[in-house]
């Protein structure tokens, strides 16, 4: 069985290219689903990483990764409406060891923008199950990822990877720290309500804006996430009378479009008579058009743009990596060693069943003695004798009648297999 990986990151392509690959979590099971029914036999296991930066399918496969990889390219640009000869430059692949080294680093955080920032692990999980419940794990996936989510807590427990602060909402606050003299003075504006909005909201929290504003779609989320920094909630409907209010915007939905466009942030710069405006924007499709940053006034910073700003301050952390390439070294030949056991499972069962064939037929004939009344002992020694006869039978016959070669291999392995049970 071979286990493969295909995608992009931030590291292959750039931000507009992963916006458009990216799978809102709402289409992941129908795209699990459409993977599927290729018509390829190697896809009977898959799953969907979808992130902010990254797309990857992950499978299991009785094909070659040559086999797959133009199947799984052509569908993806498929499924995103978009020409293969404008992804291929930018995909990359691993196979095997290499697939499961860069499963064990991506759930690490070694693969992440920042590196060793955690959201990754409970993102890998989330796609784990939504596979399972697409019906797209199966034996070898699955255990893959329980191995995955193993490996990265060793590494996060047994390493200084997680330490320090650069996380991007972390850079989120300190580039908004280079427009205004103080946070204290500013009014935030969250849009959004996600696990990445709750970071900014902690990071922005502790340094007591004027006000915290969540804007949601869904206005009781909202108003659950606005009461833990005791903000207020607002509907994302509101925003184009709203906009001008606020000095930071953060954003960071699920929207597949923009939520905030040129002309809304022109008619609030007009509403602010040109007081600096910051923006963020965190999602992956955009959630604000960048033609925004032409305004003298507004300073638009898009997820690439804080990974670049983030990546100076992990030089903490970078010590930590040696040590977490060590354990994730020493998992993935235990990993890849149980993958190779895999494949002898239905040898192994093969030979329990003719064992138990000869041991039934064996156990019917004394059976049979003793019905006549045959000396128990007798029956037994005969019993004892035919099992060993036919146990011994296959090795003798291959020593007596086979090839030089077949003789000269099972000499080597006989002492293996008939080891003293003492």
């Amino acid at each position: 069985m071979q286990l493969v990986t295909l995608g992009i990151n931030h590291l292959t392509a750039p931000l507009a290219l992963r916006e458009r690959l990216a799978f809102p979590a709402e289409r992941i099971a129908q795209a699990i689903h459409s993977l599927r029914n290729l018509g390829v036999p190697a896809l009977a296991e898959s799953a969907i990483l979808s992130t902010c930066n990254r797309t990857e399918i992950y499978c299991a496969t009785e094909s070659s990764l040559t086999e797959v990889r133009t199947p799984i390219q052509s569908w993806l640009a498929s499924y995103h409406e978009m020409d293969t000869s404008h992804l291929a430059p930018h995909l990359y692949d691993y196979t095997q060891a290499d697939a499961v080294r860069h499963s064990f680093r991506v759930a690490s955080g070694l693969e992440s923008m920042i590196l060793g920032e955690p959201q990754i692990l409970g993102q890998m999980k989330q796609a784990a199950r939504e596979a399972e419940a697409a019906g797209g794990l199966g034996t070898y996936l699955h255990q893959l990822f329980q191995r995955t989510f193993s490996v990265a807590k060793e590494v996060r427990t047994q390493t200084a990877i997680g330490e320090q602060s650069v996380s991007l909402a972390a850079a989120a606050v300190r580039l908004a720290q280079r427009i205004f003299e103080t946070l204290s003075n500013e009014r935030v504006l969250l849009v959004g309500a996600g696990e990445m909005i709750e970071l900014c909201a902690t990071h922005f929290a502790a340094h007591a804006p004027r006000s915290i504003t969540v804007a949601n779609r869904t206005l009781e989320r909202g108003e659950a996430l606005a009461r833990r920094f005791n903000g207020r909630a607002m509907r994302l409907g509101d925003l184009p009378a709203e906009l001008g209010n606020f000095d930071i915007i953060i954003s960071c939905t699920a929207s597949s479009l923009p939520i905030i466009g040129l002309g809304m942030v022109e008619r609030a710069m007009r509403q602010r008579r040109h007081r600096p405006l910051f923006m963020v924007d965190l999602a992956v499709p955009r959630d604000i058009e960048g033609e925004v940053a032409r305004f003298d006034d507004v300073y638009l910073y898009t997820l690439d743009d804080l990974g670049r700003f983030a990546a100076a301050a992990q030089a903490v952390r970078q010590g930590a990596v040696a040590e977490a390439e060590a354990i994730i070294d020493t998992q993935v030949q235990q990993f890849m060693h149980w993958v190779d056991t895999r494949g002898t499972v239905p040898l192994i069962q093969d030979l329990h069943q003719r064992g138990e064939t000869i041991r039934q037929s064996e156990l019917e004939r004394a059976r049979r003695l003793l019905a006549k009344g045959e000396d128990p002992s007798k029956v037994l020694e005969a019993l004892s004798i035919g099992l060993t006869n036919k146990f011994l039978h296959g090795p003798t016959q291959l020593l007596n009648q086979g090839s030089e070669e077949a003789r000269e291999r099972l000499v080597e392995l006989l002492p293996h297999l008939y080891k003293s049970a003492r």
